[in-house]
């Protein structure tokens, strides 16, 4: 029988991969930025075309602007953090998917152990409890 089992991949600080995480962490939070300020542009559009729905347009446009707010500031934290983490800490990028084949008489606890991909600039170093 086959599962779809969720393997981790980390990532090794370096040097390197400091600057593109911190690099990536910026081009999204100026990406969020931009967009609060054409959503807040569109608001004040929308509110001087339709002035008797002004209150439904603030409110549906502010959920938008808060969203993105908060994601900002998760990024800030997330730039704080990455500034503390000592290089050859391990961080979990993403997660996958994969397929896995379950046989008779095999050992259940191995199966459950967490599967870890290990990545060290760009490079797979370990795959952890395969």
């Amino acid at each position: 029988m086959k599962v779809i089992k969720e393997i981790l991949i980390k990532q090794v600080i370096t040097q390197e991969s400091k600057k593109k995480l911190e690099s990536s962490f910026k081009q999204r939070k100026a990406e969020l930025e931009l967009e609060c300020k054409q959503l807040f542009f569109e608001k004040k559009k929308l509110q001087k075309e339709k002035k008797n729905a002004t209150y439904k347009i603030d409110q549906r446009f502010q959920v938008e602007i808060d969203n993105r707010k908060s994601e900002i500031n998760q990024i800030k934290f997330k730039l704080e953090q990455l500034h503390q983490l000592p290089l050859g800490s391990e961080i979990i990028e993403n997660k996958i998917d994969s397929i896995v084949d379950i046989t008779l008489g095999m050992n259940w606890r191995n199966f459950e152990k967490e599967k870890a991909i290990i990545i060290k600039n760009d490079v797979v170093i370990r795959i952890d409890n395969e």
